[in-house]
């Protein structure tokens, strides 16, 4: 089974082939084109520039997706593509993209949540089991979940404010550190000392598995009104506070929520980290540490596969697909779509072609 997935929710326009081979061969080619020089000069994700930007290059990009992997349309059993969460007019673009190659070539249309295809990337690069407990942090979200099956979530907490990489991304504008602030923070964080100036770990040690980072933002922007001159190694220390308290603050969460988790279904776990902030190496090995101590282990994607690419949907599709699921092309495009309020596909579900569909 090859499936073509597409992606453009945010600011990486990207499209990949995924085969339900063996664990190794399943990734056919996965092509993304960053937006980051586009959007550096104003310090974050401006919709219409991301999604003219995606209108540029999305045909190129699968056209050559389908080189690399030495297919053609008519190799595809079916096209999947991300119809939100996400910025909408980036969302449309993909999504309108993958319809038209749908229809054009009879081939069945899948919609992916942006979310599941984070959530089941693990099951791509790893091979691994329903159920396990997923810690998704990215820019847009973070949540815990136990992950029972395709279109099946649990959800156990998440953020009552900013999600992580939205904390990561404005400490990094307030101590002007660039755009992307995730990996700019992560390393001028290396030269920094995290324990000279402290800061709070909101929710820590509370019920329950939710999470706040509003709070910790506000205490470094107090932290650096405090200074009397900001030198250089004021913002590292203050990146190395800011990054060790992000690692505390998920390291206590995620204890809960694996214990939670262990209790309710009798298992060990693993602990699955995903999205774009867990490709900082610092936030992994506290989090390999919280799941070592539980008797089981952390279970995290390469480091390209955190962030947004079209090799998760592509595979997410691919999972939808063999159970049956097949949308029709008048599926809307959707800016908000939790990722517990999917349901799951059912095999009994007959897979129609898209000409059928559109028929």
């Amino acid at each position: 089974m090859l499936i073509l997935g597409i992606e453009t929710s945010c600011d990486e326009t990207a499209a990949a082939v995924v085969s339900d081979a063996d664990v190794g061969a399943r990734l056919r080619a996965n092509l993304v084109f960053t937006q980051l020089e586009e959007h550096r000069l104003y310090g974050g994700v401006v919709p219409e520039i991301a999604a003219r930007s995606h209108l540029e290059r999305i045909d190129a990009l699968v056209a050559e997706a389908l080189r690399e992997a030495g297919v053609d349309f008519a190799d595809l059993d079916a096209i999947a593509a991300t119809t939100g969460p996400g910025l909408i007019g980036g969302v449309m673009v993909g999504m309108m993209t993958a319809k038209a190659i749908a229809a054009v070539h009879g081939k069945p249309f899948v919609a992916v949540n942006h979310l599941e295809g984070h959530a089941l990337t693990a099951r791509l690069t790893h091979d691994l089991p329903f159920p396990y407990l997923l810690l998704l942090v990215s820019g847009g979200h973070c949540q815990l979940l136990a992950v029972e099956g395709v279109g099946r979530y649990r959800r156990y907490g998440g953020t009552i404010d900013d999600a992580v990489g939205e904390a990561f991304d404005k400490t990094a504008k307030l101590l002007e550190l660039g755009y992307p602030g995730g990996p700019a923070v992560e390393r001028r964080a290396r030269s920094g000392d995290p324990r000279r100036i402290a800061l709070p770990r909101p929710m820590v040690g509370r019920p329950g598995c939710d999470f706040s980072f509003s709070g910790l933002k506000t205490a470094v922007r107090h932290a650096l009104g405090k200074l009397e001159s900001v030198t250089p190694q004021d913002r590292a220390d203050l990146a190395a506070a800011f990054q060790a308290a992000v690692a505390d603050v998920l390291a206590d969460r995620s204890a809960r929520a694996l214990a939670r988790f262990q209790a309710e279904t009798g298992q060990s776990g693993p602990l699955v980290v995903a999205g774009g902030v867990a490709a900082n190496a610092t936030l992994r090995a506290r989090l390999s540490d919280v799941a070592q101590a539980q008797g089981t282990e952390l279970i995290a994607p390469p480091m390209a596969l955190c962030t947004d690419n079209g090799a998760m949907i592509a595979w997410a599709g691919l999972e939808r697909f063999r159970l049956g699921a097949v949308d029709g092309l008048d599926f809307p495009a959707r800016p908000r779509w939790p990722l517990d309020s999917l349901s799951a596909p059912t095999a009994s579900t007959p897979a129609a072609t898209a000409s059928e569909l559109a028929s």
